[in-house]
């Protein structure tokens, strides 16, 4: 029970920093896409697209790497492996870096922005320094530091935002009315590079608030502990570029799928109200932050004997997931403020891809088996195969329904995936997972859903946020009880 708490405490404070971070950033959902126009939004998230999977390839499965081999019984020295990693981040960054400067100007024509070269190498530059930067963050977590780790976190964010508005809001107040301090270096016509330019410059900022986590120590490179590093890490590879790409594919194919004019316009709709759904992404990440570590320590101290740990946070993670979906659906009135009313025609992706993500989180809780037992090949395996459903599906549905078919092979994908991974987990490493209980969650969530939005359902606005309040409520109360009689039985 300790060991719960204990995860509890950390997903509370990874889960804050997440949450307040991408709050604020969300925040900046409603700035876009009223400063700028639909298809500019659309290149924005084509670019940070392609950035997300260049960060999977940059960081190769190493942070995952870092948690098994600083808990694995033939390595004794946890600094021996944070060098080690740290040096191959470090000189395939380099390379990378290297590569785009050579290489910007068929780049920028792929990534849609052929007129801005400069966005090219700002993300590079960006993308190479955050896959660095994401081993000093995974060293904080292995050594639970979540506080530190939270305000290094919030600290970025903070730059980004405060710099999204200096540049987006406050350069061109001035440009109008104090000319003179800004017109020597400000840019009216730059736009949405500004985004971009902020991005690099908190990056830049977290590095430098990061130098105590990258010194103090001796650096080293162990060449043999780094083939087998790779030899683990290679699978998660595989596993982060199909799972990012399950998730990327989507914005990257779309402009081929959807060949009308619109199709730019048409993917900054999908994905301003994609950002709705980021309270169930905070969640998941948050979960993560502090799951890896937790059961890679597990594992070390007591082996097999803690599946029973394992169960018991699926089993919290669905049950708090539900209560997300069931909040963000009730009170989408609300939430949908947050970007402009030219893209509510999109708010019907919304439930779609929520669920979706409900799917990708259950999935990543059942990666426990493949990660513990070292068959991480098979991380990579259920990824192609989502992967290969999703493809399918963007073929088959973005063609006919836009990007409604985008959503519902989100849906597919995940769903797809999880029940592969169960199917496969169960027969490699069974977890008794409390099934029946999980799926009383479910059901009675999808009648407390139709309930609040399809039959108790008033002439007044205020009356039904009321209704579901009390729905949710009751959803809380199902759960305390389930959890309270299964107690006392144990």
């Amino acid at each position: 029970m300790g060991n719960m708490k204990s995860l509890a405490k950390d997903t509370a404070i990874y889960g804050l920093s997440s949450i307040v971070g991408r709050f604020l950033n969300w925040c900046l959902v409603p700035l876009y896409t009223n400063v700028f126009l639909q298809d500019e939004y659309g290149v924005v998230n084509y670019v940070y697209a392609v950035v997300a999977l260049a960060l999977i390839v940059l960081t190769y499965g190493m942070e995952t790497g870092f948690f098994r081999f600083t808990n694995h019984e033939r390595w004794h020295d946890p600094m021996q492996v944070y060098s080690t990693a740290l040096i191959s981040l470090a000189c395939s960054g380099a390379v990378f870096v290297a590569g785009v400067f050579s290489c910007m100007h068929p780049i920028a024509r792929w990534m849609e922005c052929a007129d801005h070269v400069s966005y090219v190498w700002i993300m590079g530059l960006c993308v190479a320094i955050d896959a660095f930067c994401c081993l000093p963050f995974s060293y904080l977590r292995y050594r639970k530091r979540p506080v530190r780790f939270a305000v290094l976190k919030t600290v970025n964010i903070a730059v980004n935002i405060g710099l999204n508005l200096f540049f987006i809001l406050l350069c061109p107040w001035l440009m109008d009315h104090a000319p003179a301090l800004v017109s020597g270096w400000y840019d009216p016509d730059y736009g949405i590079g500004y985004i971009f330019l902020a991005n690099l410059i908190a990056t830049l900022v977290t590095l430098g608030m990061l130098v105590p986590e990258l010194t103090g120590f001796r650096w080293t490179f162990c060449g043999r502990l780094w083939r087998e590093m790779l030899v683990y890490s290679a699978p998660l590879l595989l596993l982060g570029i199909a799972g990012n790409m399950n998730q990327t594919l989507p914005t990257l194919m779309f402009p081929f799928l959807c060949t009308g004019a619109d199709a730019m316009a048409q993917l900054g709709i999908y994905g301003a109200n994609y950002k709705i759904a980021i309270v169930m992404v905070m969640f998941i990440q948050a979960f993560r932050f502090a799951y890896e570590p937790f059961i890679f320590a597990q594992n070390k101290a007591r082996g097999r004997s803690t599946d029973v740990a394992y169960a018991v946070a699926m089993k919290w993670f669905v049950a708090a997931a539900l209560l997300i979906y069931l909040g963000v659906m009730f009170y989408l009135d609300i939430l949908r403020y947050f970007i402009s009313p030219k893209y509510f025609s999109g708010l019907a992706v919304v439930p779609i891809v929520m669920a979706g993500e409900v799917f990708f989180g259950v999935f990543f809780n059942l990666s426990v088996w493949y990660k513990l037992s070292d068959r991480t090949i098979w991380g990579a395996i259920l990824s192609i195969f989502g992967l290969a459903v999703t493809v399918a599906l963007n073929v088959l549905l973005v063609p006919r329904y836009g990007y409604m078919g985008c959503a519902w092979a989100a849906f597919g994908c995940y769903g797809a995936m999880m029940v592969a991974s169960y199917i496969a987990g169960q027969r490699y490493r069974p977890i008794a997972y409390p099934l029946g209980r999980m799926l009383a969650y479910v059901a009675v969530a999808a009648a407390i859903y139709v309930l609040g939005l399809k039959i108790l359902v008033t002439g007044n606005e205020w009356a039904n946020y009321g209704l579901r309040a009390l729905l949710i409520m009751a959803y809380v109360a199902f759960v305390w009880i389930v959890e309270k009689r299964n107690t006392a039985r144990a």
